[in-house]
């Protein structure tokens, strides 16, 4: 008698709503997160550090000593005080030298000791040679290794004032001119009304194989991805060899038999696993990109180390995420790691440009601390105090807390006799006591049945 056809399973509503609601929250999610943490960096934009420098000596005209940097000095103070989008640090030549080598500052406006002679040099009655009066110069530095559109707003913000400076220099220069009541060709008025050159220079040079300053970045954020898949591989595989899950090569179907292992103990030979294959994921991320795609790179012990361990933290994480909530485990260590981090990374979008939620995630978001450390390692000489020394931190912190909540969440799964599958009971015959699999699930019996007719 002919069995009667199925009806397909498209026709399940479950299937869609289910379906459809998970796709709808992932999608409007991933574009808030992504789009809204960049969609107006300007805006946003508030105490972006850049170092301000006067190293200005000043000079004696007309009888008395002037320093025309700290006229400088004063009016770009005057101008931050209603706008607080630039939080203009004032600091000597050395000390702001210290702070873009360790990422601390987004760039620098430098006033040199020799700005006021050169200034009134312009003004003098007798002003010395063509081509022999050096011009006032002011120097914007950009720093492209604390990240580019950061270091870009800063030089902007820096070459602002910088002109601004240069525009109230010459309307004093012009108006000493006309003091002296000599006419002056309007080539020389042009030339005093804006009398300052503005020189931008790279206050802290990265490799030109740095990929512009975000080769930090990137190289994080593989690190993140390899952790993730290294996770799911390690489930997967886990289960596999437990006999929880078959495993599908082509047409060929494999199935373990079922090994009855507490939550605990699956969660503990995951972790050991990923521990194994850390190694071996951090070592071919640094050969690849250190020696086959000639990164620029130095310290590259600290480098292996660094991979490897954030590869081990960012897998063992996953899989305390997989072991408490199972399958949206997946989707829960994506949004950690992938969605809610990228946007608070700070790597693209300096965090200073960013709304107040995106800076609050960057707080404990774990890319962002993985790409401080990075660029200590890669650009600033492995300092501490770079970025390194919170990076190893924050990584300690997260793999005690992934360990303590990964374990504590399956033991008390394991207390309250919620196994992943049940156990066999002691009472069903002698098929249990000699520890013989459970029956196959549905999908399964008729493939069993084919078995035991051949």
């Amino acid at each position: 008698m002919p069995q009667p056809t199925q009806p397909s399973v498209l026709r399940r509503p479950r299937l869609w709503v289910g379906t459809g609601l998970i796709a709808a929250v992932v999608s409007i999610l991933f574009a808030l997160l992504y789009v809204g943490g960049n969609v107006n960096p300007k805006g946003n934009l508030r105490d972006l550090p850049v170092a301000l420098v006067n190293a200005d000596a000043g000079s004696d005209a007309g009888g008395r000593h002037v320093n025309m940097g700290e006229q400088v000095v004063a009016g770009i103070q005057k101008a931050a005080k209603g706008d607080h989008s630039i939080d203009w640090q004032i600091v000597t030549r050395e000390e702001a030298d210290k702070r873009l080598g360790r990422g601390k500052v987004f760039g620098a406006l430098v006033i040199p000791q020799d700005f006021s002679t050169t200034v009134t040099a312009l003004g003098s009655p007798q002003p010395a040679p063509q081509g022999k009066a050096a011009p006032p110069t002011l120097t914007v530095l950009t720093n492209q290794s604390a990240g580019s559109i950061g270091s870009s707003m800063s030089s902007q913000a820096a070459q602002k004032a910088a002109h601004a400076a240069s525009a109230q220099i010459g309307q004093e220069l012009l108006k000493q001119a006309t003091a002296q009541k000599t006419p002056l060709p309007t080539a020389a008025q042009l030339k005093l009304a804006d009398p300052v050159t503005v020189a931008v220079a790279d206050g802290h040079p990265v490799g030109s194989r740095s990929a512009l300053g975000l080769s930090a970045f990137y190289y994080a954020l593989v690190l993140v991805v390899c952790g993730m898949l290294g996770a799911n591989l390690v489930n997967s595989q886990v289960d596999t060899a437990l006999g929880y899950l078959h495993t599908d090569y082509g047409p060929v179907r494999k199935r373990e038999p079922v090994r009855h292992t507490s939550r605990v103990r699956t969660l503990a030979i995951g972790m050991a696993l990923m521990l194994g294959i850390s190694l071996v994921m951090g070592t071919l991320v640094e050969v690849a990109t250190v020696t086959i795609l000639d990164m620029d790179a130095s310290h590259l012990g600290l480098l292996w180390l660094y991979s490897v361990a954030t590869v081990a933290v960012v897998g063992i994480g996953s899989l305390a995420l997989f072991a408490a909530f199972g399958t949206p485990g997946m989707l829960l260590a994506t949004i950690v790691f992938v969605a809610m981090a990228v946007p608070s990374s700070g790597a693209t979008v300096p965090l200073q440009a960013l709304p107040g939620f995106f800076r609050g995630l960057a707080e404990f978001e774990p890319l962002r601390q993985i790409t401080e450390g990075m660029r200590a390692i890669l650009y600033y000489g492995a300092q501490a105090d770079a970025g390194l020394g919170r990076a190893w931190a924050s990584m300690g912190i997260a793999l005690v807390a992934a360990l303590v909540f990964g374990f504590a969440v399956t033991r008390l799964y394991d207390r309250r006799g919620l196994h992943r599958i049940p156990r066999p009971d002691a009472e069903s015959g002698s098929a249990a006591v000699a520890g013989t699999p459970e029956a196959p699930d549905a999908p399964d019996a008729p493939e069993a049945a084919a078995n035991a007719t051949a």
